[in-house]
């Protein structure tokens, strides 16, 4: 297979070409003509770039499960749907890039009219023996054409709730809020530039160590505090650098420290896409909060100037409806999941379905009635003493916390 880039669409006398790649080789050397098909699609988030899914396969992918269905016009890639074989107990075929992505979807290049019809196909081959359950698809995304067109039995279910706020100023965004508030938070940045915090964008190659950096001040951030457990383990901490590192090369991922009195206090990564700013990970020292420093203020001013520089329409506080966020009267926007499958596997997609409502029930009922069970889980990960020699943990993936 070529590796060479393709930048313009794609020759439309071309035949489609619709294959399966199970080989982590292969996948890496889809690099260039996988970039090239995700700047031509206008529903991408970072999280469907090259860099972010080979990095976390190489982190957490599972030899022999790699179910990759592409379709090509000659040598040009002109969709893609990134996917991999699990049992959950059933056989299904569920994206790459797992809880700590944000968002899920394929990739179509909407100058290939051919290209969505030619991914079904291939779609329906692949889920022969396995239920295709695509989750956290942003409205709007190439997946939802897929399910709208699928064959055989389908069933759309809500997933995570998403906050947006426009790609605007920071004055833009203070403006719509009440002027109580706004004068609140126009204080707190007149206190970040009288202390003299300032910006500075890591390169590429210094990544790396930022991320480190990021990671030693997450931990003192949170000391005490619940982490996802995940996050404490060696394998997050090297998906998150070497991602970002190439990101940052390509323009879809900006590594900012924050100094104050010389040194780094706090460094984080925003994710980019076309249409998209996201900040996805930070880390803080606890001795800004003792400075009254309101740390998310400072990063939405950052991620603000982010996406308002390149002209991003969106500026993605991403998953999770903490108050916080709340505060900037951001829209809720609703993730999906989508499960499609072959008409002899329809029962085993209810089954799924009706989990998946249940624990929805379940989860609801205990947020209402029983609210205090929400605190266990951060409770008990509180407890849980750190392995000797793990990495240090990060917040959840979805915007910044509470300053």
């Amino acid at each position: 297979m070529t590796t060479a880039a393709t930048t313009t669409a794609p020759p439309a006398g071309s035949a489609l070409t619709v294959t399966v790649c199970r080989d982590a080789h292969a996948f890496a050397a889809l690099g260039p003509r996988w970039a090239a098909l995700h700047r031509r699609s206008p529903a991408a988030t970072p999280f469907q770039s090259h860099p972010w899914l080979h990095s976390w396969w190489l982190s957490y992918g599972t030899p022999g499960r790699l179910r990759l269905v592409l379709v090509h016009q000659g040598p040009a890639l002109v969709a893609a749907a990134p996917l991999m074989l699990a049992h959950r107990p059933l056989p299904v075929l569920v994206p790459l890039g797992g809880p700590i992505s944000d968002f899920r979807d394929v990739l179509v290049d909407p100058g290939c009219p051919g290209a969505p019809a030619a991914l079904l196909d291939g779609l329906r081959d692949a889920a022969a023996g396995a239920v295709i359950d695509l989750r956290e698809v942003r409205p709007g995304g190439d997946a939802e054409r897929l399910y709208r067109h699928w064959p055989g039995p389908r069933s759309r279910l809500c997933d995570s709730v998403c906050l947006e706020l426009p790609g605007a100023p920071l004055e833009s965004l203070l403006d719509r809020l009440p002027g109580r508030q706004a004068r609140r938070f126009r204080a707190k940045l007149r206190r970040l530039d009288a202390l003299g915090v300032t910006e500075r964008a890591v390169p590429a190659d210094e990544v790396p160590d930022a991320v480190a950096t990021l990671l030693r001040l997450h931990a003192l951030q949170w000391r005490g505090r619940g982490v996802t457990p995940e996050h404490l383990r060696p394998r997050f901490a090297e998906h998150l650098a070497r991602a970002a590192r190439q990101m940052a090369r390509t323009g879809e991922a900006a590594v900012t420290e924050y100094r104050l009195d010389g040194e780094v206090v706090a460094t984080d990564v925003t994710l980019l896409s076309a249409d998209l700013a996201g900040g996805y990970l930070y880390g803080a020292h606890p001795a800004l909060r003792e400075r009254k420093v309101d740390i998310t203020t400072m990063l939405l001013r950052h991620d603000a100037r982010q996406a308002t520089g390149s002209g991003r329409r969106v500026l993605s506080l991403l998953r999770g409806t903490e108050p916080y966020k709340l505060h900037w009267r951001p829209v809720p926007v609703t993730n999906q999941r989508l499960l499609l499958a072959r008409r002899r596997l329809a029962p085993a997609l209810w089954w799924l379905t009706a989990q998946a409502v249940g624990r929805a029930a379940c989860a609801e009922l205990a947020r209402t009635r029983f609210p205090a069970l929400r605190r266990w889980p951060a409770r008990l990960a509180a407890w849980r003493p750190a392995r000797p020699g793990a990495d240090t943990p990060t917040r959840s993936a979805g915007g910044a916390a509470p300053g």
